[in-house]
């Protein structure tokens, strides 16, 4: 109920401002039409071109992330493969014969 009463006295006082500001608007109608045009261009302009600063920008971290990715791969590969062969070395300095890899 008390929800009710906040929009309800919202929308008033909305449509009061809204009735204010045509009544004493500094232009005319269609000097205020276009005037509301021309910002609408210059927004849908900026966010044009913001729009393309952030695809950009994602772009550049997505194949920053890629090579990232591609380093710690090689550099895990490199570390097993050497964890692989000091394992064999070590096997092999006790005198037995080293165990066939598991290749997983």
């Amino acid at each position: 109920m008390a929800d009710e009463n906040k929009f309800s006295a919202f929308f008033f006082g909305f449509g009061i401002g809204i009735a204010v500001g045509i009544l004493f608007a500094p232009r005319s109608g269609e000097q205020t039409r276009e005037l509301l045009r021309t910002k609408a261009g210059e927004g849908k302009e900026y966010l044009k071109k913001r729009g393309e600063e952030i695809y950009e920008s994602t772009e550049e971290l997505v194949d920053k992330g890629k090579s990232a990715i591609t380093r710690q791969r090689e550099q895990l590969a490199a570390a097993v493969e050497a964890g692989k062969q000091a394992y064999r070395e070590a096997v092999a300095g006790e005198g037995g014969s080293p165990a066939p890899a598991s290749e997983s």
